[in-house]
C-alpha cells in the first residue's frame, strides 16, 4: 500500500512550508522551562507530562535529531553546548518552513523581536494579537484619563500605525485571545454603556492592566472586526484546547455563531486555531456553512498523540472543504517546537490523505493537490502574501514575489508625507514634510495650522469676514494614521487626512472629519443606525491649447453620452485611474463617458458615511493627478461651461442597523417600497434640501447647474427612478421588485466637502427620524411640466444661504459657531462672483 502513495509521500516531503501561528523564540536565559516545550502543563501538572504519549514520542523525535540520549537532560546540555543559534538553524532546515507570521503577543522571558526570526526563515510577518495591544494603551496612561472614547481613540490610531503591508515584520493578521478572558460568545453588538463599565472594572483592578471584562473583550473584538474588514485583514481565533487559564467550555466555536451572523463581518476571513480541539467536528461544521470561516490545526499537531492528530485532522476534513483547512506549527519559546510540528504535520497530512484515498474520496492527484493547499497555497492566499509558489530554486520553493517592493516611504531625505485636508470652501489642500520627520513627531503631535484656513473662500486665500475666523489663534492638523497611505502615483511618498484638533484629545469645532463623526454618533446613539454612502463623481477632462496667442482649456473629446470613442480616448487614464482607487481599497464599480463634452464619471461602492467621505476625496487626487501625469487638467467645477452640462457629485445614501440595510420595505405592502425607518429619514433631508444646498452646491457656479431638463434637481420634490427629481430612490438589479434600497440626491456637485456634505444631509434625516416626518406623493413625470405644483429649490447661492441660517435644527446638530463660518464664507462668494463674474473661469484651478 505505502508503495501505491509513493508520488503522495514524496510531494508532502518536499513541500515547502507556510507557518501561519507560531510564537517568539527565548533565548537560553530564559526563565522559560525547556520541558514546557512538550506539553500545554503548567505549575505542578507539568511533573506528570512526561508521562503522557505525545512528550515521550516527540522527546524520542528531538533525541533523534541532535543525536544524543531520549532524555531531557541530554538534550539540554546538547543545546547548551551547541548555542542557539545552530540548533535553531539545524531545526528550521529541517522543519522546512519558508514563510513564518508570529503572534508576538504571548508573554515569554526574554523572547527574542520578529526580526531576529529573519535569520532563519525567508518571510516573517506579523500577528498582532489585540488583548494585549489595548493591556499595553491602558498600562501607558494614568487610569483616571481614560474613557471608552478615548480608549477607542488611541487604540484605532495604533493599530492603523502600522503597516499592513508585505514588509517583514507586517501586520499580516490580527489574533484574538477572548477565549481566554471571557469565551467566545462575543456579542459584536454590545452597548456602549456596557463596555465603558468594563473599562472602568479592569482599570480599577490596577496594573498591569489585564482585560478580563466580557463586555469590554466583546468591545473590543468588534471594534477589531471592523478594522480587519476595512483593511482586508484576516482575524486568527483561538479556539478549543489551550493551558489552565482557558475555561474550554467557553472555547467551542460554536458559540461564535452571533458574531458569524452579523452580516458587517460577513466578509471579514476568519481561521479558527488549534484545530478547535476536542470540538473539532464542530469547527468543520462552521466551515463548511460559513464562507469566510477557515481552519488551522497548528497546536493539535504534535500536542495529541498519534491517534488524536489523526482523528482530529479528518474530523476537520469530514466537512470542510481542503481550500479552507491550514497548516501551522504554533511553535513557542523553542525551535524544537517549529520542527515538530513540522515533521508531524507532514506524517499526519500523509496519513490522512492516503486513507481519503484508499476509501474512495480522493484521487490520488487531487490528494497531491490538497497536500500543496494545506502546507501552503491556502495560507498564502489568506493572508494575502506575496509568496511565489513556483520558485525554481531549489534551496526554497517558496521566495519572495520578484516584482514586490517596498510600498512604505522610506526615511530618506526625498521621501515625503502629505497631509490632507479640505476647508469650507470644498477644496483641497495639503502641507508635506520629510518621512523621518513624521514618523518622529508630526503622526503623534501634528502641525500647526492657523485658524484662518477654515474661512477661506474660493476666490483667495485668505479668510472671509463673515465668517469669525482670522489668523489670529492656531490648530492642529493631526494624521489619521488609519487613512495613511501611498500614494500609487508616486511611490515615494505617502498621503494621510487629518483632523483638527485645539489640542490632543479635543476636536476643534470646525474640524468637518469631526463633525461628520459627532452627527453619526448621534444617529447612532439615538436609532441605533448607520448611514451608508457612495458617491457617482463627474469631471471634465481639458486640454491646454494657445488661440490667438492666448493660452485656455478646452474639452479633451467631444463624443457623447457613454460614447465608446470617448472611451476609448480615456481608456489609458482609466487604466491608471481604476487600479490606483484599487491601491488605496476604494471600489469602483462603473466608469464611463458623460453627456458634457470630454465628460466623465467615475461610480464608487458604497460604504459607511465616514469612510466613504474620505474616499471621495482621494478619487479626487487619484483622477486630478493622473490627468496631469497624461498632460490634461481634471476639473470638478460644477458649471465648466454656461453651455454644456454641468458635474454634480451624486451621492446615493441607504441606512443600516446590524450590517443589514433597513431602507427597504419588509415587504411589498409599502405603498413606496421604503421602510418606516427610510421614509422618515428620507422625508427629513427633502424637508432640509433648500437649507442642505448652501452646504453640498457651495458656489455660485453651482446653481447655473441646477437647472430644470438637466438631470440636476431643480424642484423640491422626489421620485421613483426619476432623474429630474431633487432626489431619486433606487431599486438597482438584483432588488426585490418594488422595493427601494436607497436614495440618491442630484444636487450634490464635486466643490462641496464630502465630510461636511454628509454630516448636514444625515443632521436632516436625523430630524426626520425624530419628528416622524412623512414623505409627500411621488412626481412620476418631468417636474419642470408640473412646476406650478412645486416649490423650486433655490436658484442661487444666496437663497440657499438664508434658508440655511433660518434653519436652527441643523444649526444644533452641526454647531453653531460651524454653520457661521460656512454661511461666511458663501456670502463672500457670492458678493465676489456678482462683481467678477468671469472670475468663476479660474475654478477649473481649484476644483
Amino acid at each position: 500500500m505505502e508503495m501505491e502513495f509513493k508520488e503522495l509521500k514524496e510531494a508532502i516531503d518536499q513541500v515547502e512550508l507556510v507557518d501561519a501561528h507560531a510564537h517568539n523564540i527565548v533565548s537560553l536565559e530564559s526563565s522559560f522551562p525547556f520541558i514546557g516545550t512538550f506539553s500545554e502543563a503548567t505549575g505542578d501538572a507539568l511533573s506528570f507530562a512526561p508521562h503522557s504519549l505525545s512528550f515521550k514520542r516527540n522527546l524520542r523525535e528531538i533525541a533523534q535529531l541532535y543525536g544524543t540520549e531520549v532524555s531531557l537532560e541530554a538534550i539540554e546540555k546538547h543545546r547548551q553546548a551547541s548555542g542557539l543559534h545552530s540548533f535553531t538553524s539545524k531545526c528550521f532546515k529541517e522543519a522546512g518552513i519558508s514563510a513564518l507570521l508570529i503572534d508576538d503577543g504571548l508573554k515569554l522571558d526574554k523572547k527574542h523581536d520578529i526580526e531576529w526570526h529573519r535569520d532563519y526563515v525567508p518571510f516573517v510577518g506579523r500577528v498582532l494579537r489585540v488583548e494585549t495591544l489595548a493591556e499595553q494603551i491602558l498600562d501607558e496612561e494614568i487610569s483616571s484619563s481614560w474613557t471608552l472614547d478615548s480608549f477607542t481613540k488611541a487604540f484605532v490610531e495604533r493599530l492603523t500605525s502600522y503597516p499592513f503591508s508585505w514588509s517583514f515584520h507586517e501586520i499580516v493578521a490580527l489574533k484574538t485571545v477572548a477565549a481566554y478572558r471571557s469565551g467566545l460568545d462575543i456579542n459584536t453588538h454590545v452597548s456602549k454603556e456596557a463596555a465603558e463599565n468594563g473599562l472602568v472594572e479592569v482599570l480599577q483592578a490596577g496594573k498591569p492592566v489585564r482585560i478580563g471584562n466580557k463586555s469590554l473583550i466583546d468591545y473590543i473584538v468588534t471594534l477589531s472586526l471592523e478594522i480587519a474588514e476595512r483593511h482586508g485583514l484576516p482575524l486568527q481565533i483561538h479556539t478549543g484546547f489551550g493551558d489552565r487559564d482557558l475555561d474550554l467550555r467557553l472555547a467551542n466555536p460554536l458559540h461564535l455563531r452571533t458574531l458569524l451572523e452579523d452580516k458587517r463581518f460577513a466578509k471579514c476571513r476568519i481561521v479558527l486555531l488549534h484545530a478547535s480541539y476536542p470540538f473539532s467536528k464542530e469547527a468543520s461544521y462552521l466551515s463548511s456553512v460559513y464562507s469566510q470561516v477557515y481552519l488551522d490545526f497548528g497546536l493539535a499537531v504534535p500536542k495529541l498523540s498519534v491517534h488524536g492528530m489523526v482523528s482530529s485532522v479528518k474530523e476537520l476534513l469530514d466537512l470542510a472543504p481542503t481550500k479552507k483547512v491550514m497548516f501551522s506549527t504554533d511553535g513557542y519559546a523553542s525551535p524544537e517546537t517549529y520542527y515538530l510540528g513540522a515533521k508531524k504535520a507532514r506524517e499526519v497530512i500523509y496519513l490522512v490523505l492516503r486513507d481519503a484515498c484508499a476509501s474512495g474520496d480522493l484521487s490520488l492527484m487531487e490528494a497531491i493537490d490538497a497536500a500543496k493547499d494545506i502546507f501552503s497555497r491556502n495560507s498564502i492566499a489568506f493572508y494575502k502574501l506575496n509568496l511565489d509558489v513556483n520558485s525554481s530554486s531549489p534551496q526554497r520553493r517558496i521566495s519572495l514575489a520578484p516584482q514586490m517592493k517596498e510600498p512604505d516611504v522610506e526615511e530618506d531625505s526625498s521621501s515625503f508625507v502629505r497631509i490632507i485636508w479640505v476647508d469650507t470652501s470644498g477644496q483641497q489642500r495639503c502641507r508635506a514634510v520629510q518621512a523621518n520627520r513624521f514618523n518622529k513627531s508630526v503622526k503623534k503631535s501634528g502641525i500647526g495650522l492657523t485658524h484662518a484656513s477654515m474661512g477661506m473662500s474660493s476666490f483667495t486665500d485668505g479668510p472671509a469676514e463673515e465668517s469669525k475666523l482670522t489668523g489670529v489663534g492656531e490648530i492642529r492638523l493631526v494624521p489619521d494614521l488609519s487613512t495613511k497611505r501611498t500614494i500609487p502615483w508616486t511611490k515615494q511618498e505617502s498621503m494621510v487626512l487629518a483632523d483638527m484638533l485645539l489640542k490632543p484629545g479635543e476636536a476643534w469645532e470646525y474640524c468637518p472629519r469631526e463633525t461628520l463623526r459627532r452627527v453619526a454618533k448621534v444617529l447612532k446613539d439615538e436609532f441605533d443606525l448607520v448611514m451608508n454612502a457612495g458617491f457617482e463623481n463627474e469631471f471634465y477632462l481639458l486640454k491646454n491649447i494657445v488661440r490667438e496667442g492666448k493660452e485656455e482649456y478646452v474639452p479633451f473629446d467631444f463624443g457623447p453620452y457613454c460614447s465608446t470613442s470617448s472611451y476609448d480616448a480615456a481608456s489609458p487614464l482609466f487604466h491608471e485611474i481604476v487600479p490606483a482607487l484599487e491601491s488605496l481599497n476604494i471600489t469602483v464599480e462603473q466608469f464611463h463617458a458623460e453627456s458634457g463634452k470630454g465628460q466623465f464619471e467615475v461610480s464608487l461602492g458604497y460604504t459607511v458615511a465616514s469612510h466613504a467621505a474620505d474616499n471621495l476625496v482621494y478619487t479626487r487626487e487619484v483622477i486630478r493627478s493622473v490627468a496631469r501625469k497624461h498632460g490634461l487638467l481634471a476639473t470638478f467645477v460644477p458649471k465648466y461651461d454656461l453651455c454644456d452640462i454641468g458635474s454634480g457629485s451624486h451621492v446615493h445614501l441607504s441606512l443600516s442597523k446590524n450590517g443589514e440595510n433597513v431602507f427597504p420595505a419588509s415587504d411589498k405592502s409599502s405603498a413606496h417600497g421604503m421602510s418606516s425607518t427610510g421614509e422618515e429619514f428620507m422625508a427629513g433631508v427633502l424637508f432640509h434640501l433648500p437649507s442642505i444646498l448652501a452646504v453640498i452646491a457651495p458656489l455660485p457656479n453651482s446653481y447655473d447647474r441646477i437647472q430644470p431638463n438637466t438631470w440636476s434637481g431643480a424642484f423640491q420634490c422626489w421620485g421613483k427612478e426619476n432623474r429630474e427629481a431633487a432626489i431619486r430612490t433606487a431599486s438597482p438589479p438584483g432588488a426585490p421588485d418594488g422595493l427601494v434600497t436607497n436614495f440618491e440626491i442630484k444636487t450634490c456637485d464635486g466643490a462641496a466637502n464630502p465630510h461636511l456634505s454628509l454630516a448636514i444631509i444625515m443632521a436632516a434625516g436625523i430630524d426626520g427620524l425624530r419628528r416622524h416626518l412623512q414623505l409627500p406623493e411621488p412626481i412620476d413625470t418631468n417636474p419642470a411640466d408640473v412646476a406650478a405644483t412645486l416649490k423650486r429649490l433655490p436658484e442661487s447661492l444666496s437663497e440657499a444661504v438664508e434658508a440655511l441660517e433660518k434653519d436652527q435644527v441643523l444649526h444644533e446638530l452641526l454647531g453653531q459657531k460651524l454653520l457661521v463660518a460656512i454661511t461666511g464664507v458663501r456670502k463672500s462668494e457670492v458678493e465676489y462672483y456678482s462683481k467678477n463674474p468671469d472670475a468663476c473661469k479660474q475654478l477649473i484651478h481649484r476644483y
